[in-house]
């Protein structure tokens, strides 16, 4: 069996360059058009629900109002890869980002059930949140070429780091099998190398 490709993520400086994008001025242009504010912060919304709750773009696009319990946190991802619902967690500050955008964008109480929409009111599609993400990163200085499933990479690596579980990651991620999340800890792994190999140095 082939090596699985351990994948690139993003450490802590580029996130944050990234999420600093949201915030600055002149507005960014993505697909040409300036976004106005409500359009950065539905941006922000969908790029933070990747990076802290490891969502895949698809199942970004297609939330609903019925998924999210703002009291709880609690999102039910709705048949995600290979058909299967799973329920995962956000702060605070994120259903509070969510609520902010969904009250101030039109028709925030009509028959929509689709949270995030597009300037026509229709639901976004996969391919403008690629779109989304490579302008932004760009603009960020961000060599590294920024796709959503690089976030979901990083929320994986980055729970991993901070939880030690990897059965956590799994099911934070809708893995049927470990072994498919088994290539995180490569990535951890990675760095204990480093760290063990350069801990001494400027001591010898």
């Amino acid at each position: 069996m082939a090596k699985r490709r351990i994948p690139e993520v993003l450490i802590s400086l580029e996130q944050d360059l990234l999420l600093q994008q949201f915030m600055e001025e002149p507005e960014p242009v993505v697909r040409g058009r300036p976004l106005d504010r409500l359009a950065r912060l539905r941006d922000l919304c969908m790029v933070r629900l990747m990076l802290n709750a490891g969502l895949r773009v698809a199942e970004v696009v297609n939330l609903k109002f019925k998924d999210l319990e703002p009291d709880s946190g609690r999102l039910m991802v709705r048949q995600g890869k290979g058909g299967k619902d799973r329920a995962v967690w956000v702060s605070d500050a994120d259903v509070k980002l969510i609520e902010g955008y969904v009250a101030a964008r039109p028709g925030a109480h009509g028959p929509q059930e689709h949270i995030f929409l597009n300037r026509f009111g229709r639901k976004l599609t996969t391919r403008y949140l690629q779109w989304m993400l490579r302008e932004y990163g760009e603009a960020a200085g961000i060599v590294k070429q920024l796709h959503p499933h690089m976030l979901r990479h990083t929320f994986a690596t980055d729970l991993l780091r901070a939880t030690k579980n990897l059965r956590l990651v799994q099911k934070a991620l809708g893995h049927s099998d470990v072994k498919t999340t088994v290539i995180y800890t490569h990535i951890v792994d990675d760095e204990l190398q480093d760290a063990m190999q350069n801990f001494r140095n400027g001591r010898e």
